[in-house]
């Protein structure tokens, strides 16, 4: 009787179990309670986003933003390490311990004269020729900040295991540190990273979605002396041109989709002195990190050739270099589950005034800001790159793009700074917060979430080489780099440093009017949003 008892009671519970893989009742609930936390950050959180842009800081100078943001997550209870793999600006935030290990990632970083008032139509630069946050970089950090809050609040309340681990890896428009950081090891044992980015629209992908990429500069030696006699010099400025010249002729001879692109930031001091020493800077890409080492080393000949014709001598320097990004798939299924769940940030009627507004002024199809999350998509690869890429083959990896821009900015570029310090942003960092917090969760309640993460991981390698690192194990971190251009610009722009604990939001710091007065036309001379007239 007593196993009949016992058999019956096992078939009973056998179909009331919810299936393998299903989302336990609990952690729904958990979300709602990671939700209403993120909702009371979410205006400090916002203001954290302005500070950043305020600082306007470009890579391997981000001090007072990491300064800021390691306050805030030491502040929460996490334990801080700094100069992670040899980087003042690089650090790791913990809290917890055991598995899962779940790591959340974001840029930071600026861009170099991209300085622009936020909110403010059309073209108006704080100051001129300053960097500025065109890309957008300044809201990341504050995502991670409101998903880390959340999930160290859930995990003291309700006693959750893992282990949480907020990256900064600093510079990333040089391309210069996640590969020194994966070189170091930091990310061994994580078992997801939740990446995220600023974008037009709510989306994630998977698969392989941008190209591999070196940074490398060759500097030549020669013989300086008077341009007057220079059959006495041998000029390092020769060598550059000749090499330049050189490449350009490559080009015809390269794949479609391989990519190189210079600066020479050091040509000499003045014409009538022959330059003894010169550089020049390049940026390779190729869609296949075996096929950018073919395509650098045919760039390295012409360096070499250029330095024979030339008289001159020439070294090396490969600052960085990444592989393809290369998304979960199985990772941004969870991540699309929770974007649906979060849904679109509700737009505000200034909110969609002032993405109307923008792209009037920018003469480009007015269609507001979106309202509908977009579907999961396998990813195109293009030809951008990002040196998160190196850690995509360290880790299931997975990126969600946020909204905070809007429709017609550009990359790079100061219309793509209007939008990153304004409530239409400070929405976006809380819906990411939010699915950052909900995708935790996932895995951090159901371990079957976690094995299938590893599973298709595991899978995902199999369909390509083994990785290896692009940058020469003697390599340095080269953070030097910019030094000269925040000491430049460092003290005009600290008039416009935000404080996020200030009485006043930043815009009514700024005296910018939310949303802007639409403009009559497309860029040109135009109303600038703060009482005066600018010329575009």
């Amino acid at each position: 009787m007593r196993s009949k008892t016992i058999t019956m009671f096992c078939a009973i519970a056998a179909v009331l179990a919810p299936p393998a893989g299903a989302q336990p009742e609990s952690t729904d609930a958990l979300k709602q309670e990671g939700f209403a936390i993120v909702d009371r950050e979410a205006d400090h959180l916002g203001r954290l986003g302005d500070a950043i842009f305020s600082y306007a800081e470009i890579g391997f100078q981000e001090v007072k933003t990491i300064a800021l943001v390691t306050r805030e997550l030491r502040t929460a209870g996490f334990e801080i390490k700094t100069g992670v793999a040899g980087m003042p600006t690089a650090y790791m935030a913990t809290y917890g311990s055991g598995g899962p290990v779940i790591g959340l990632m974001g840029d930071f970083d600026g861009v170099p004269g991209a300085s622009q008032y936020p909110a403010v139509l059309p073209h108006r630069p704080m100051v001129e020729g300053a960097p500025g946050h065109g890309e957008g970089h300044n809201i990341h950090q504050p995502t991670l900040i409101g998903a880390a809050i959340a999930l160290k609040r859930l995990k003291d309340e309700h006693k959750l295991p893992g282990t949480i681990i907020v990256y900064g890896g600093p510079a990333e428009e040089l391309g210069a540190s996640r590969g020194y950081m994966v070189n170091a090891g930091v990310f061994k044992g994580v078992d997801a990273m939740l990446d995220i980015h600023i974008g037009r629209e709510f989306a994630t992908s998977w698969g392989i979605n941008n190209s591999a990429i070196m940074s490398v500069q060759w500097t030549f030696q020669g013989q300086g002396g008077h341009a007057a006699s220079a059959w006495k010099a041998r000029s390092a400025l020769d060598a550059v041109e000749v090499m330049n010249a050189s490449t350009e002729f490559m080009r015809e001879h390269v794949e479609p989709f391989a990519r190189f692109h210079y600066t020479i930031p050091d040509g000499g001091k003045q014409p009538n002195v022959v330059p003894a020493e010169a550089t020049t800077w390049y940026y390779v890409r190729h869609q296949d990190a075996a096929q950018l080492w073919k395509l650098f080393t045919r760039i390295r000949a012409a360096a070499e050739g250029a330095a024979q014709a030339t008289g001159t001598t020439v070294t090396e320097n490969i600052l960085a270099g990444s592989w393809p990004f290369n998304g979960n798939k199985t990772l941004a299924e969870y991540v699309q589950q929770n974007m649906e769940l979060v849904g679109m940030p509700k737009w505000s009627v200034d909110d969609q005034a002032f993405a109307r507004a923008f792209q009037k002024s920018m003469d480009v199809p007015i269609t507001g800001l979106p309202t509908k999350v977009a579907p999961l998509h396998r990813a195109i690869q293009i030809t951008g790159s990002s040196d998160t890429g190196d850690v995509t083959w360290q880790a299931p990896y997975v990126r969600m793009l946020i909204p905070g821009q809007i429709d017609g900015s550009i990359n790079h570029h100061w219309s793509a700074a209007i939008s990153p310090a304004t409530p239409v942003a400070h929405k976006g960092i809380a819906a990411g917060a939010k699915v950052l917090v909900a995708t935790a969760l996932d895995l951090m309640t159901d371990p079957q979430k976690v094995a299938a993460v590893k599973a298709s991981f595991s899978a995902q390698l199999r369909e390509y080489p083994a990785w290896k690192s692009l940058i020469p194990p003697t390599a340095k971190p080269p953070t030097f780099m910019n030094t000269d251009q925040m000491q430049t610009y460092r003290p005009a722009l600290g008039r416009f440093e935000y404080d996020p604990n200030s009485s006043k939001t930043y815009l009514e710091s700024l005296g910018i009017k939310y949303p802007p007065d639409e403009p009559a036309g497309p860029v040109g001379k135009q109303s600038d949003g703060m009482g005066g007239k600018h010329e575009g």
